[in-house]
């Protein structure tokens, strides 16, 4: 008998009959004798009609009354799926964020867990009932329900799995597990069969869409393992888990590709200490999270800064940077859309030569530009033109071999 947290995504609870087959799932874990805990998300498509809806009652509503409308989503999907289960003769029970003691800070739409008392999870536990929680969401200490974000469901799923000392972590979603690259990117991309935390928050963080960085880090912090598999079968997914020194042997295990990415310069900035310190502080204050960022070599006194952020922020980024622009004297501040990040990503990096100049030999071939490049031990990023970046992520992948090296 194990203890299992399984987490369903959107598109596995997709509809009725989606959200019956999950039932079917789930049922047959609890009669094993399993204990079972389930996750789920909104259904697929439904946060988004939630966000429209509120647009077109107010152009910019509050954010404190988004969580209240978006929390909506998840709260639907569990009470469906334990009528599901209702109806196949097991016992189950559906909880709000809430309710299952998921505790957050007061930043809505963006919150961070700040602690978890799962003792109505346990109680119902223990009582032989499926816990079925709402994903995505929490409540203050001053019970304002709040949202965790993009990737909150995920998060949900390895916070309560590490709050309950769970056996077993399951993400569940639409793909059989971790591949080499985005198989509707890269066709002949393979499945991973194991990848180190390192690796899968290096692959999240650089666009992998299978699972978001902070859920990962979550994950690494409290040494949770967990298994990315489809909810459309039983094949096997991919493990992550802590590092071995045996996964080292694999120098590259992925590509990761992430558009709708834009890029912010603010030329001409006076070459003196705290005006970097002033920009950047003035962005995270405003809830804008910046990626790659790059300061040109001082000519006559002035420098250029350069930072990429996610398209959606542009805006924001855009207001800051012009006020610090008109503080500090500087020329001028420009913003580029349409281009994205292309990234590398191994733990054998970190004793093997010669994977930079192999990816700036795989794009040259193909005649694509980079604009920015960013490294770290175990991993390179290459800002492109996002109309090059299928290409760039074949041909990228081809130069590893990630179609044909076993990924173990």
């Amino acid at each position: 008998m194990a203890l299992i947290v399984q987490k369903y995504g959107g598109t596995s609870v997709g509809n009725p009959e989606r959200i019956r087959n999950v039932a079917d799932r789930v049922a047959e874990w609890h009669r094993r004798g399993d204990r079972i805990v389930t996750v789920v998300s909104a259904m697929s498509g439904v946060t988004d009609s939630l966000i429209k809806l509120a647009r077109e009652v107010c152009e910019e509503p509050a954010e404190r009354e988004m969580d209240v409308l978006l929390a909506t989503g998840e709260q639907t999907t569990i009470s469906l799926l334990a009528m599901a289960l209702h109806s196949v003769g097991i016992p189950a029970v559906s909880l709000t964020g809430a309710q299952a003691g998921i505790v957050t800070d007061g930043r809505h739409t963006k919150a961070k867990i700040a602690n978890i008392t799962p003792g109505q999870v346990r109680k119902h536990l223990d009582n032989g009932e499926v816990v079925i929680v709402a994903g995505f969401q929490g409540q203050t200490m001053e019970g304002q329900i709040t949202t965790l974000g993009r990737g909150g469901s995920d998060l949900t799923a390895i916070a309560i799995a590490a709050a309950i000392k769970a056996d077993v972590c399951q993400i569940y979603t639409d793909v059989d597990g971790v591949y080499t690259a985005d198989p509707r990117i890269v066709p002949n991309a393979t499945k991973i069969q194991e990848i180190s935390y390192d690796e899968m928050l290096e692959m999240a963080g650089a666009g992998s869409k299978v699972m978001q960085a902070r859920s990962v880090e979550f994950a690494k912090k409290f040494n949770v393992k967990f298994e990315v598999r489809s909810s459309f079968n039983n094949n096997p997914g991919t493990i992550v888990k802590e590092e071995t020194k045996s996964m080292e042997h694999v120098v590259v295990r992925g590509v990761s590709v992430e558009k709708n990415q834009a890029k912010v310069t603010i030329s001409g900035v006076p070459d003196q200490p705290g005006i970097a310190a002033r920009l950047f502080q003035t962005i995270a204050q405003a809830g804008v999270n910046v990626d790659m960022i790059v300061q040109n070599v001082s000519q006559s006194g002035e420098t250029d800064i350069t930072f990429t952020l996610h398209k959606d922020d542009v805006k924001k980024a855009h207001k800051v940077a012009a006020s610090i622009s008109e503080l500090s004297a500087a020329r001028a501040v420009t913003v580029q859309e349409g281009i994205a990040k292309l990234s590398v990503v191994g733990i054998g990096m970190r004793s093997h030569s010669g994977v930079a100049s192999s990816l700036f030999a795989a794009l040259s071939a193909q005649g694509i530009n980079i604009q920015m490049i960013s490294t770290s031990e175990i991993k390179i990023t290459v800002v492109i033109d996002e109309a090059r970046a299928a290409a760039a992520a074949q041909a990228v992948h081809d130069q590893f071999g990630l179609n044909i090296t076993p990924q173990g």
